[in-house]
C-alpha cells in the first residue's frame, strides 16, 4: 500500500496530457515528486526515436510512471499520426476474418509500443458498431456481432500483452447504440440493462476473462442505471463491472475534460469535481488529456480531491487503492528494440479485409477523387486519399481533393478520364457527400469507401477498406492497380 499522505495519493492517481515533444519542466518536477504519469497523442510526436527519447527523459524522473497512448490503429493513431497507421483499423481486422492474425499484428504493435517506453494503450475498442450514424464509432469497433467482436477484441489484448504493455478495453458499456459524441455532449443509450447485457457487455466479459489489465469508462449514460454518466456511475464500474464481471484490474477514465463530463462541471475548475465523482464511483486512474493542462491546473484538481478526503466526502482508503491501481500500470514493458516499421503484415492484413463490389478495374490511369470530410476527434488530422497511392502506382492518374461541394468541377475533369475513382469517407453520415455522389450519376466511377460502410448505396463498382489506416489505403490502390 501507498503512503497515506492525501496529497501524494492525488496526484498518484492523475494522468495529464501535455503539449510539445519533450518534457515540461513542470511534468518532470511533478513526477519526480509522485505524480502518475503522462498520456501521450500526436502532437508530441516525431517518430519512435523520438518518443523512446521522451519516455527516457520522464522516467529519468522517477521509476515507474505510467506512460498512456492511444494507439488503435488504422483511423486512431499517434505513433503513425504523420503517414497514417502500419495497421488496418478494427473493423478492417475483423472483415479480414482472422482473430490469429489480429493478434499478430497487435503484437508486432505491442513490441513496437514497449520499444517506445509506453506502459499501457488505451486499446483496443470493445464497442460494438450497432448504429450506423454513431459518430464516435465506426471502424474503431471490430463489427456488430458481440461473439465474433469478442474473439477479435480477446486476440488483440491477448497480443497487445505479449510484451508487457497494459491493453485497455473501452468504452465501459459500450459506445456502439450511442448516436452522439461523449466528445461534445452526453451521450443516453437507448439500451436496457439486460440488452447490455446480451450484447454489448459481452467482448467486455469476454476480455476481463481473457485477461485485460484495465477498463476504461465511457461518458454514457444507462437510464436503468441511473442518471450520472458510468465514469460516475458506482453501479456501473462497481456493481457491475467489478461485481457481475469480475474485473480485478485498473479502471481509467476516458478523458475528463470531455463535453460529456465538462459540459456538466465547466472545464477547468470542474475538473476537481469531475475527478472527486469518478473516484467516489470506483475509477482509478483519471486521464487529463487537454493539450492545455499545466501546472496550476493540477493543483486545482489535486486541491479537489485532498479537500474531499478531508471533509469525509472521499475516504482515505478508496483514494490509496486507487492510486495503487494506477501505479500497477507502470511496470517497465518487456526490453524491445526500436526498428524501422515493418508494413508487410499490416498489408497483408489489409489485403484480406478488402469487400469487393462488382468488377471494379481500371480503364486507364484514372481520376483520383477525394472526398474530404472531417475526421472524427478520436483520429484528428493525418494524412488520407487514395490518389498519392494511385499515381504512384498508375503512372499518368491524376488527383483532385476535394470538398463536398465542388460536383461541378469533378465533372469537367471526369470527361476526359479513362476512368475515374471516387474516394469516400462514411458518405452515409454525411448528407452533402451522398448529395455529391448523386450528382455525379452520370459518371461510370468506382468508389471505394474507407469508413464504415453503412446503409447499401446501390453502388455498382465498389472497393470498401474498413480503415483509413497507410496499408488499407495501399491496398486498395494496388487492387484498382492489378498490382
Amino acid at each position: 500500500m501507498m503512503v497515506a499522505d492525501p496529497r501524494k495519493l492525488a496526484e498518484a492517481v492523475l494522468l495529464p496530457g501535455f503539449a510539445g515533444t519533450t518534457a515540461p519542466d513542470w511534468v518532470r518536477r511533478r513526477l519526480a515528486e509522485g505524480l502518475g504519469g503522462v498520456i501521450l497523442f500526436g502532437r508530441n510526436v516525431v517518430d519512435d526515436e523520438q518518443v523512446a527519447a521522451l519516455t527516457a527523459e520522464l522516467r529519468s524522473a522517477r521509476d515507474g510512471v505510467v506512460v498512456g497512448i492511444d494507439e488503435e490503429g488504422g483511423d486512431v493513431t499517434r505513433l503513425d499520426v504523420g503517414k497514417g497507421s502500419f495497421m488496418p483499423g478494427p473493423l478492417a481486422l475483423a472483415a479480414a476474418g482472422d482473430p490469429g492474425l489480429t493478434s499478430s499484428v497487435a503484437a508486432v504493435l505491442g513490441e513496437r509500443l514497449a520499444a517506445c517506453g509506453v506502459t499501457v494503450n488505451l486499446a483496443p475498442c470493445a464497442d460494438l458498431a450497432i448504429a450506423a450514424e454513431d459518430p464516435g464509432n465506426g471502424v474503431r469497433a471490430f463489427g456488430s456481432d458481440p461473439v465474433a467482436a469478442s474473439a477479435h477484441v480477446t486476440a488483440f489484448v491477448d497480443g497487445m500483452q505479449k510484451y508487457g504493455v497494459a491493453a485497455c478495453v473501452k468504452h465501459f458499456p459500450g459506445h456502439g447504440a450511442a448516436t452522439e459524441d461523449s466528445h461534445f455532449s452526453l451521450p443516453v443509450l437507448p439500451r436496457t440493462a439486460a440488452e447490455l447485457r446480451e450484447v454489448e457487455l459481452v467482448p467486455f466479459g469476454a476480455a476481463i476473462q481473457g485477461g485485460v489489465r484495465t477498463v476504461m469508462s465511457g461518458h454514457l449514460v444507462v437510464p436503468e442505471w441511473g442518471e450520472e454518466p458510468a465514469t460516475f456511475n458506482r453501479t456501473a464500474l462497481v456493481d457491475v463491472l467489478r461485481g457481475e464481471l469480475g474485473f480485478t484490474g485498473t479502471v481509467i477514465t476516458d478523458a475528463l475534460e470531455m463535453g460529456a463530463v465538462s459540459g456538466a462541471y465547466g472545464r477547468h475548475d470542474g475538473l476537481g469535481e469531475a475527478s472527486v465523482r469518478a473516484l467516489l464511483a470506483g475509477a482509478d486512474a483519471l486521464c487529463l488529456g487537454g493539450a492545455a493542462f499545466d501546472a496550476e491546473t493540477l493543483d486545482r484538481v489535486a486541491e479537489a480531491i485532498v479537500a474531499a478526503v478531508a471533509n469525509g466526502r472521499l475516504s482515505l482508503e478508496r483514494l490509496a487503492d486507487a492510486a495503487e491501481r494506477t501505479a500497477a500500470l507502470g511496470t517497465s514493458p518487456s526490453p524491445a528494440q526500436l526498428r524501422p516499421v515493418d508494413y508487410t503484415l499490416g498489408l497483408s492484413a489489409a489485403r484480406k479485409a478488402l469487400r469487393i463490389t462488382g468488377t471494379p478495374k481500371l480503364a486507364g490511369p484514372p481520376l483520383v477523387v477525394d472526398v474530404q470530410t472531417d475526421p472524427g476527434i478520436a483520429a484528428g488530422p493525418m494524412p488520407w486519399g487514395l490518389g498519392t497511392h494511385l499515381t504512384e502506382l498508375v503512372p499518368g492518374s491524376r488527383t483532385l481533393s476535394v470538398s463536398p461541394g465542388d460536383a461541378a468541377s469533378v465533372l469537367a475533369e471526369a470527361s476526359s478520364a479513362a476512368s475515374v475513382v471516387v474516394v469516400t469517407r462514411e458518405a452515409h453520415r454525411h448528407p452533402a457527400v451522398r448529395e455529391f455522389l448523386g450528382q455525379l450519376s452520370t459518371v461510370d466511377y468506382i468508389r471505394v469507401e474507407t469508413g464504415y460502410p453503412g446503409p447499401e448505396t446501390g453502388d455498382v463498382q465498389r472497393v470498401d477498406t474498413f480503415s483509413g489506416s497507410y496499408v488499407s489505403l495501399r491496398a486498395a490502390a494496388e487492387y484498382l492497380a492489378g498490382a
